[in-house]
């Protein structure tokens, strides 16, 4: 049987969604080989196609357009699902312009929202997602965007909401916030593609269906996350738009790949 290559990272949302295709429980005419990485990390390897099948951030697309073709499957979009940037004390969005914010990747859909919501920006230092919170904290940075479970940890290192940036977009937009999506490598045959997009769509289903099979993949890949924590993730990460980005999604995804970011 072949067997394609499926990047996509460690976060519960991930593990939760696509367990059964990865674990062989949802019929496909190939098997895959996971590869789990950080987001940013998938969104580098794909400028060079080292995935047949990978998560983007919605905020890479444009750059790797013509490796790769999107999925109507496995997104990440939504309503109150948007990235958030914290301070230690109170500050306005556009205090950004002044001094530096940590961001989880240049290519991220976070990123490329925050430039649209504040075209100015002042330093902007590029770490792990996982890192932002305790350089916020420490005062390495002035501010931190911050995506995944740090929305649901922010306040336990004492940081404060500048604003949410879910929040912004549907205000400007009256779209969902569209945040990643899984794309399929533009070379593999238009047959793979479908066959690859009802998989990963069967997958997601089986992971409604059957909400405690992936519990023991998602907590070896969720390091430190507490369980609540993990059950909170996957409740806001994997919706209705996992399923099928829809008509809205589709909406949404163009108007921000099309979007003109500032820098």
């Amino acid at each position: 049987m072949r067997e394609l290559t499926f990047g996509y990272s460690p976060c519960p949302n991930d593990t939760f969604a696509f367990h059964a295709l990865a674990h062989g429980l949802v019929d496909a005419p190939f098997r895959v080989r996971p590869v789990l990485l950080d987001i940013e990390e998938l969104n580098r390897r794909a400028h060079e196609g080292a995935f047949d099948l990978t998560k983007l951030s919605v905020g890479a697309f444009a750059a790797v357009g013509d490796r790769y073709r999107l999925l109507r499957s496995g997104a990440a979009l939504g309503e109150g699902v948007g990235p958030l940037v914290v301070a230690r004390t109170p500050m306005s969005l556009a205090g950004l312009a002044g001094g530096r914010i940590a961001i989880p990747g240049r290519e991220t859909t976070a990123y490329r929202l925050l430039r649209l919501a504040s075209p100015t920006l002042g330093e902007v230092v590029a770490m792990r997602y996982d890192r932002i919170l305790r350089a916020v904290a420490a005062g390495e940075v002035d501010a931190g965007l911050i995506i995944h479970e740090s929305r649901f940890t922010y306040q336990d290192h004492a940081l404060v909401r500048v604003v949410d940036l879910g929040d912004w977009w549907e205000a400007e937009t009256g779209l969902p916030v569209p945040l990643a999506g899984i794309c399929a490598r533009a070379s593999l045959d238009d047959a793979t593609v479908a066959a690859a997009e009802r998989a990963i769509r069967a997958s997601v289903q089986h992971a409604f269906d059957h909400p405690d099979a992936s519990r023991d993949y998602v907590q070896a890949h969720a390091q430190e996350m507490a369980p609540e924590v993990q059950r909170r993730h996957i409740a806001l990460y994997v919706n209705r738009y996992s399923l099928d980005v829809g008509d809205a999604g589709m909406r949404a995804i163009a108007r921000l790949v099309e979007a003109d970011v500032a820098g």
